[in-house]
């Protein structure tokens, strides 16, 4: 066990070490490389913001500044080179009821709050729990993040009637639609096998937007979703009365949005990590984003969180240092101060086929080949957790799919505890468990022994097995007294030292021990009944 702990603990320096040695060098064209990844990331910030301050409830400077502040703080000290942060849906329809029942101000006061939890949950190292989501969660939670951006962008194909009403398009402004989506879908393909100089998104963005322009073809464009032009943000104090009363109105929304914003950063982060071959920074991440929400909180931003869609665009256009994530924010400030005019002119149609590549390309494609090779629990956690993402959203799905495979592992755990009976010395009778003693097994593990046939002395030995929880002191207790009942005495061997500590910790069940220097292990320990009160 030390040595493979050791074993363990050399790969992850050794991990850490080739992580740092990977870093490409700042050289002019990795400079370069960066800043056209961060142009590509802030153009497609820019409608993304604005609709979900729409969908808040906020006006879309409130997004935008959001999108610059967090983008910015968390590229700068963030725990995962690569990823981007700004307004998110997920964040957004949370915020919708708070904004409409109270006001912004209450919002701002709320993301302040938000802020504070995440980064004591950065402090404390909390974020080390996200290594508890099973892989069939992370490929559930890609998938649903797929098809929820996927359905984000349909909004772009409605338009306002005369009436004032949001309607699908139809006719020749929904096929040019659709025609130039296609088009910019198709030139983010191509450009690769052509030239890798200038990522294929900004390409795309860039020859859509000119045909556009250059024939003004009559399709909506960013400037019909509002006017991005705006002054540098302003430090603003939120205007909330100072009282018990507003804590209770805002604490709750804190909790559920600091929860949503750190499972999708961490996600987000385990998720770049694997494509850029990066490990740790969990907690760091973590706290980047609570400083992000604080200060966002006092700039009159709406607040935010890991995006994996910008995150998958900057990566796959390069971008691998904290400059693309730098760059990006700075962009996105520069078009609301001086570049509104320009960007307001480009098609909803080029950032849709944009969104809709990075749909192609996060949609986790294996997983249904997979689906009917893969144990059937797994394949129903995939399933789930992708549904409940769509449907309600990420912190349920995260939190629904964990327990679900947490109620398998321990149904199956449950199900393997068995123990090898053996004749010992002086008439002993020893029964070997093997398969782990805890709250799932313990009516098994019951039924194990043969108390009226017994001999008088019986030995159970866990060198194949181990004590768990109270669930399982409890158990043992049970079967000491039903021995003693009987009038046969009971002992337990071979307890390993973490056994040892938590039988010694109860106090009521050790009567002495002794130690074997060979193996580390609690040797023959003799145990008292009715201190844990019974199993009732």
């Amino acid at each position: 066990m030390i040595r493979t702990s050791l074993a363990a603990f050399t790969e992850r320096l050794a991990a850490s070490v080739r992580d740092r040695g990977t870093l490409p060098p700042l050289t002019p064209s990795r400079i370069r490389i960066e800043l056209l990844a961060g142009l590509t990331v802030a153009l497609a910030l820019v409608p993304e913001a604005v609709a979900f301050a729409f969908v808040a409830g906020v006006p879309p400077l409130a997004g935008l500044y959001a999108a610059f502040i967090v983008g910015l703080i968390t590229a700068l000290i963030g725990g995962r080179r690569g990823m981007i942060s700004g307004a998110t849906g997920a964040l957004a329809v949370v915020m919708v009821h708070l904004v409409a029942e109270h006001g912004i101000e209450y919002l701002f006061a709320t993301v302040v709050l938000m802020g504070i939890i995440q980064i004591t949950a950065g402090v404390l190292k909390l974020g080390k729990f996200i290594r508890m989501v099973p892989h069939p969660v992370m490929l559930g939670f890609v998938n649903g993040l797929a098809i929820v951006i996927f359905l984000a962008q349909l909004e772009q194909f409605k338009v306002v009637n005369e009436a004032g009403e949001h309607v699908w398009m139809t006719g020749w402004p929904l096929i040019l639609t659709l025609g130039l989506v296609a088009l910019t879908m198709a030139l983010i393909w191509v450009v690769p096998k052509v030239t890798k100089v200038v990522p294929a998104p900004l390409v795309a963005i860039g020859v859509v937007a000119a045909l556009v322009i250059g024939f003004g073809l009559p399709v909506p464009r960013v400037g019909d979703l509002a006017s991005i032009e705006g002054g540098l943000p302003q430090f603003h104090i939120p205007m909330v009365p100072l009282s018990l009363e507003t804590l209770q109105i805002i604490l709750p929304y804190a909790f559920i949005l600091s929860a949503i914003g750190l499972i999708e950063s961490l996600l987000t982060l385990n998720l770049v990590g694997e494509i850029t071959g990066r490990r740790g920074g969990a907690s760091q991440e973590c706290v980047a984003q609570g400083v992000a929400n604080l200060v966002t909180g006092f700039f009159g931003g709406m607040g935010g969180c890991a995006m994996i869609g910008q995150s998958m665009i900057n990566v796959k256009s390069g971008g691998r240092l904290r400059l693309a994530g730098i760059s990006a924010a700075l962009f996105l400030l520069a078009f609301i101060l001086v570049g509104s005019s320009l960007i307001e002119q480009i098609p909803l149609a080029a950032l849709v086929g944009v969104m809709f590549m990075v749909v192609i390309g996060t949609f986790a494609w294996q997983s249904l080949s997979i689906l009917t090779r893969i144990p059937r629990s797994d394949a129903f956690v995939i399933i789930l957790v992708t549904g409940v993402t769509v449907y309600a959203d990420l912190a349920v799905a995260v939190i629904v799919g964990v327990i679900v495979s947490a109620l398998v592992y321990a149904w199956k755990a449950a199900s393997h505890i068995h123990a090898r009976q053996v004749a010992g010395e002086e008439g002993q009778m020893v029964y070997r468990i093997e398969g782990p003693l805890f709250f799932g097994s313990t009516a098994g593990f019951m039924e194990l022994f043969d108390i009226e046939n017994d001999p008088d002395r019986v030995v159970v030995d866990f060198a194949d097995s181990r004590v768990v929880d109270q669930s399982a002191l409890q158990a043992l207790e049970d079967l000491a007294a039903k021995y003693e009942a009987a009038g046969k005495q009971l002992e337990l061997r071979h307890l390993s030292r973490d056994c040892h500590r938590l039988l010694s910790r109860a106090g009521q069940l050790m009567v002495d021990s002794d130690d074997d220097p060979a193996y580390g292990l609690a040797v023959d320990y003799k145990v008292k009944p009715g201190r844990l009160g019974g199993s009732h």
